[in-house]
């Protein structure tokens, strides 16, 4: 038998009450513990970014610094959270990329071709259900078309999703790493 489908307002209202309880818990931790998990977020971070950036540098990619940056915006608390969103990374980069270097192939110059990329890539990721691939599609595509770059279009594509991938490998290992070593001094978490 089918659910009944609900409308999006009873969504959007079951959703906001989930936020708002999940910033609830977080304020209710004391802040030693919000202290240790912010540090250990920020070695997850840090550790990740080197990673990513270095491994960038050594293949010869002069603008290692992408990988560094996707690697902080994908580190996570869990290793499914990064899996999560390093998948939305890596299809966002493809995405905005491919788009990016058609529309500015058609016309670089305008502002109005720039607009027309950004909404497409973003509106194929929320018909396709792609998460968050929506804003780094965006984001991609800025790049692409609006930051001062030498080369063609499609080189300045592919080396973003090309750091994009470093980056978000480099938080998947880490965080992996990570779980491993947690799961060894600390056992599974318990299962609800």
């Amino acid at each position: 038998m089918k659910k009944p489908r609900r409308p999006f307002a009873e969504h959007r209202l079951r959703l906001d009450a989930l936020v708002g309880e999940a910033q609830w818990l977080w304020k209710a931790l004391p802040r030693h513990q919000r202290l240790m998990i912010g540090l250990v977020r920020a070695l997850l971070a840090v550790l990740a970014a080197s990673l990513g950036y270095f491994g960038a540098r050594s293949l010869g990619l002069q603008q290692g610094y992408w990988a560094a940056i996707t690697a902080i915006s994908v580190s996570q608390s869990s290793y499914i959270d990064v899996r999560s969103s390093s998948r939305d990374q890596f299809l966002g980069a493809v995405i905005g990329g491919l788009i990016g270097m058609a529309v500015a192939t058609l016309g670089h110059d305008r502002y109005l071709t720039y607009v027309l990329a950004v909404t497409i890539g973003m509106v194929l990721c929320s018909v396709f259900d792609l998460g968050a691939a929506g804003r780094i599609s965006g984001i991609t595509t800025t790049i692409i078309m609006l930051v001062p770059q030498h080369g063609a279009f499609w080189q300045i594509a592919l080396f973003r999703l090309g750091e994009v991938t470093l980056g978000a490998t480099a938080a998947l290992l880490v965080s992996a790493l990570f779980n491993a070593l947690e799961r060894r001094l600390f056992g599974a978490p318990p299962t609800t």
